[in-house]
């Protein structure tokens, strides 16, 4: 007779590829008796799986949806389908569930055998995705979240802004996906500092190393990398008082993650913080919003608005006579 686990693992593979078992043939399938399938089914039952049962003709087993998700048995197809819808989502193609696509490829993949790996791998370098951004690397979007998972020390390669290019020592705490890029929110020990990375110029170099204490994270990875990427980076930033509520203005289809950092003010007010290396096109975006503002800063907008508001004063009037 088959170990327990074993036969447990047997039945439930049973159980999840037909609706409906008879005891008699869970019992021939597994070599015992249907008195050992009854007790199987209550330990399945026990761990968290709804098995139903029914008596009389046409009566049996079957699995069905519990109160919580237990572990799933997959066969080596649909492992790689899972993997590739995983990878998909992680991508951006689903809105809203980037991060915990992630997170699930990254556990598959720690479980998938070597024969999985290669047959995913082939399958990821021969899709072409037409989404707009700088394409990361599935297999360092995992590597990156199995090190913020398992709270390892990472090294990586990094190429910044400018182009130099050198090695950091870090302790990742979050991958956050801003709508077109992916960032690691991560503690530079060299650096003594919270620091956000760009996915697509990281470079991990493995194995990863020590597991470390994670230290006290910001309460919102996400606002804290937003405020970073959208206004930081650039060459101007601005801030800026948006006469219309915070919950209007994140409805408006030119607001996005990447746009700003959007704080309500009061109820009819609300602060955005962004930046932009030209401020002509923050003028051009400010008028896309269709919003009455005000500049609080730079003091160089103010006077490029002034310049631009006496030009098409002037060419309203019309031309002189």
């Amino acid at each position: 007779m088959l170990e327990t686990s074993v036969r447990l693992l047997r039945l439930l593979s049973l159980l999840q590829v037909r609706r409906t078992w008879s005891g008699a043939e869970l019992a021939a399938r597994l070599d015992v008796t249907s008195r050992t399938v009854r007790n199987d089914v209550e330990r399945l039952r026990i761990l968290g799986y709804e098995v139903r049962s029914t008596t009389g003709v046409g009566g049996g087993y079957r699995l069905g949806p519990g109160s919580a998700v237990p572990p799933l048995l997959l066969d080596d197809d649909e492992a790689v389908a899972v993997g590739l819808g995983l990878q998909a989502a992680a991508s951006g193609s689903v809105t809203g569930i980037e991060e915990t696509s992630l997170r699930a490829l990254a556990k598959l993949e720690q479980t998938l055998p070597a024969r999985l790996r290669h047959r995913l791998d082939a399958l990821r370098h021969a899709t072409v995705s037409v989404t707009g951004g700088p394409t990361v690397d599935a297999d360092v979007l995992t590597t990156l979240a199995a090190a913020c998972r398992d709270h390892e020390v990472l090294r990586f390669d990094y190429t910044g802004h400018d182009g130099a290019a050198d090695t950091r020592r870090v302790e990742p705490h979050r991958l956050v996906h801003t709508g077109r890029r992916w960032y690691l929110l991560a503690f530079d020990r060299d650096r003594d500092d919270l620091r956000t990375f760009r996915a697509d110029r990281i470079s991990p170099r493995v194995p990863t190393g020590p597991r470390f204490v994670p230290r006290e994270p910001p309460e919102d990875a996400a606002r804290h990398v937003v405020r970073g990427t959208a206004s930081r980076a650039w060459a101007h930033r601005a801030r800026l008082r948006l006469h219309a509520p915070a919950e209007v203005v994140a409805r408006h289809d030119r607001v996005t993650p990447t746009s700003g950092l959007l704080t309500p003010l009061d109820d009819r007010t609300c602060l955005l913080e962004t930046g932009t290396n030209d401020l002509r096109d923050l003028v051009r975006y400010l008028t896309g919003l269709d919003l009455a503002f005000d500049v609080l800063d730079p003091p160089e907008l103010r006077v490029l608005l002034t310049d631009l508001a006496a030009r098409y004063a002037a060419a309203a009037a019309g031309p002189s006579t």
